[in-house]
């Protein structure tokens, strides 16, 4: 049975030095779990635009429904200037007062999430108060049985310790890197080890999983108090982006299959490094990564 995943909130262009790109972490994370098989789109807000007509037509040559993406007569469709340091890491600078800021939820989203069997949401996209109340009505919608993955995703200062206190209560799956556990435990108060604090959030927040991506590092994986370490694929980085999404994505995938841990850690990472290793959040997987998730669908 092919699952219905759902990635919720913004959409953008990323404004690279090389050219633009359509980014956000949710339209990434859609586009990599249909890559995986899913029946998967974003619930996201476009302006009436030119750039919003060019964000259209760039997720239908991806292959990636448009159903559930509204239009705004009154702002502008999303962008973001990425600066990339040496290491390939971007550096962004979101612009405000745009379409994403005020998602309705629409009666399209609200179908598909309560058709879900995942959904997948983070910070940024909750910075106005108008996205935050959609997407907390469109969570509450989502079946009691599914996924809800909070991918933190923190960017500049588009956060607050109520808004992730919340958003950690309304899931029940967490993702977060290697930057972002140490502001949660400040946040918090919790300390100790990776592996404590990741222990802590699972329990403080009654999570039934945790990935915790350390870049090079790998990740580490905490379900059901069982752990799974990886210590990464080596790689030449060409830029970042995107594969923390990618990696959610198969994540998720992995624990709607019902894999062992060490087999969703080794397949998550795999493609983020993949994705690593290409320009941008939304290069083609091979079908060698691809197909053992599709398999999954076809045999359940």
């Amino acid at each position: 049975m092919t699952p219905k995943v759902v990635g919720i909130g913004e959409v953008l262009w990323d404004l690279l030095p090389g050219g633009r790109q359509m980014g956000g972490a949710p339209a990434n994370f859609t586009f990599h779990a249909r890559q995986l098989g899913a029946d998967a789109r974003p619930v996201t807000r476009v302006g009436r635009d030119a750039l919003g007509q060019d964000i259209l037509a760039r997720l239908r040559e991806l292959g990636v429904p448009t159903d559930c993406v509204e239009l705004d007569d009154a702002r502008p469709t999303g962008t973001v200037t990425v600066e990339l340091g040496t290491d390939g890491e971007p550096h962004y600078t979101i612009h405000e007062g745009v379409a994403w800021d005020h998602l309705r939820g629409e009666a399209p989203g609200r179908r598909a999430v309560a058709a879900a069997d995942a959904v997948c949401f983070g910070t940024l996209a909750q910075r106005h108060d108008d996205s935050r109340h959609a997407i907390r009505t469109l969570l509450g919608d989502v079946p009691p049985t599914a996924l809800r993955v909070f991918d933190v995703n923190l960017r500049q200062s588009y956060f607050s310790r109520p808004v992730v206190e919340d958003s950690l209560r309304l899931a029940n799956v967490l993702k977060l890197n290697e930057t972002e556990l140490p502001r949660l435990a400040e946040l918090f108060g919790i300390e100790g080890d990776e592996p404590s604090r990741i222990e802590q959030l699972a329990q403080q927040f009654h999570l039934q999983a945790v990935a915790f991506t350390r870049g090079g590092r790998g990740s580490l994986l905490h379900r059901d108090g069982k752990w799974s370490d990886h210590p990464g694929v080596p790689v030449k980085v060409q830029d970042t982006i995107g594969a923390g999404d990618s990696f959610t994505a198969a994540m998720t995938l992995g624990l709607l299959a019902g894999w062992e841990l060490d087999t969703i850690n080794q397949r998550a990472n795999e493609i983020a490094a993949h994705v690593a290793s290409r320009a941008g959040g939304t290069p083609p997987l091979p079908e060698s990564l691809c197909r053992p998730f599709q398999v999954a669908w076809a045999e359940s």
